[in-house]
C-alpha cells in the first residue's frame, strides 16, 4: 500500500502546477527569441541579430532563475526533518553559555574614616599631635571644618563630570540596526538574489541598446529623462516580480541603475522618479 503525500509534499505539488504556465511562457518566448535570432542571420547586416539577441539572454537568465528556485524549493522540501534538525543544532551551538551568578565576597572589615581624613590625607598625621595638645579646649572640634565643607563641596562637584563624560558618550552607542539578508526567510533570501539578477540583466540590456544616449546622460546628468521608455518598462516588470520585497531598505534597481549606467555616479542620474528607500534624490 503506498504511503500517502503529506502536507508539505502537496504544497510542494501544488506549488509547482502554479508556476507551470509560467514556465511554459518564458520557454515559448525564449523559442521565439532563437528563432528571431536564426532569421536575423539571414540579413547582411549583424546589428540585427542583437536585438533578438538580448531578448534571448533575458529570457534565458529569468527562465534560470525560476527553475532554480523551484528546484532549491524542492530540494528542501523533500529533506524537511533534516532541516529541522540542523536548525536545532546552529540554534544550540550559538547560543551563549548561561553567565554563573558571582559568588558573594563578605566586605573586609574596616573602621570608618571621616570624610575630612579621607580627602585630605597630608592632615590626617598633623592633626592628632595638635589634638592631644589642645584637649579639653574645644579647639579640636573648630579645625575641621574647613576641610569637611571643602570635601563636601568636591564630593558635590565630581558626578558632574561623570554625568557629561557618560551623555557624550551615549549616541555613539546607539547606532541604526544594519539591514541583515540572512535573517531573512529562505524564500525571501532567494527573492533578494533574482531580484538583483534581473536588475542587472536589465541595466546591461538599456546600455548595449542605448549606448549613445547613456554617454549623453552622464555627460549631462540626466539618465532617468533620456532613458524614460526604457527605465519604465523595466521598473514596471520589476516591480510585477518582487513588489513583497520593494519595501525593504535595499534596491537593486536603483543601485545597478548607478553602477552600470551612471558609472558609479548617482547624481548621473539626475532626478530618480521611482520609490526607493536608498535612492539619492
Amino acid at each position: 500500500m503506498s504511503q500517502e503525500p503529506n502536507a508539505v509534499e502537496q504544497a510542494v505539488t501544488r506549488a509547482l502546477r502554479d508556476n507551470l504556465a509560467t514556465l511554459q511562457r518564458l520557454s515559448d518566448e525564449l523559442q521565439q527569441a532563437v528563432a528571431d535570432v536564426v532569421a536575423s542571420c539571414a540579413s547582411s547586416r549583424p546589428t540585427n541579430s542583437l536585438p533578438p539577441l538580448v531578448r534571448a539572454q533575458a529570457l534565458a537568465a529569468s527562465l534560470g532563475a525560476s527553475l532554480e528556485v523551484l528546484a532549491r524549493f524542492v530540494a528542501i522540501a523533500a529533506q524537511p526533518a533534516r532541516a529541522v534538525a540542523e536548525e536545532v543544532v546552529t540554534r544550540a551551538v550559538t547560543l551563549p553559555a548561561p553567565e554563573r551568578a558571582p559568588v558573594p565576597v563578605a566586605p573586609p572589615h574596616s573602621v570608618p574614616t571621616p570624610m575630612a581624613e579621607a580627602a585630605a590625607a597630608p592632615a590626617v598625621e598633623e592633626e592628632p599631635a595638635e589634638e592631644v595638645q589642645r584637649v579639653g579646649t574645644g579647639a579640636a572640634y573648630e579645625t575641621p571644618m574647613p576641610s569637611m565643607l571643602d570635601t563636601v563641596r568636591s564630593h558635590r562637584d565630581e558626578p558632574a563630570a561623570e554625568v557629561a563624560a557618560v551623555a557624550a558618550a551615549e549616541p555613539a552607542m546607539e547606532a541604526p540596526p544594519e539591514f541583515d539578508l540572512h535573517s531573512l526567510p529562505a524564500a525571501e533570501q532567494e527573492m533578494h538574489r533574482r531580484a538583483n539578477r534581473v536588475a542587472k540583466v536589465s541595466m546591461q540590456d538599456i546600455k548595449m541598446l542605448k549606448k549613445q544616449e547613456v554617454l549623453a546622460g552622464r555627460e549631462n546628468q540626466d539618465l532617468c529623462i533620456r532613458l524614460k521608455d526604457e527605465l519604465d518598462k523595466a521598473r514596471k516588470e520589476y516591480e510585477r516580480r518582487f513588489r513583497p520585497i520593494l519595501s525593504h531598505p535595499v534596491d537593486y534597481f536603483y543601485q545597478w541603475a548607478v553602477e552600470i549606467l551612471a558609472d558609479g555616479n548617482p547624481d548621473a542620474l539626475g532626478e530618480y522618479p521611482y520609490p526607493s528607500t536608498v535612492a539619492k534624490r
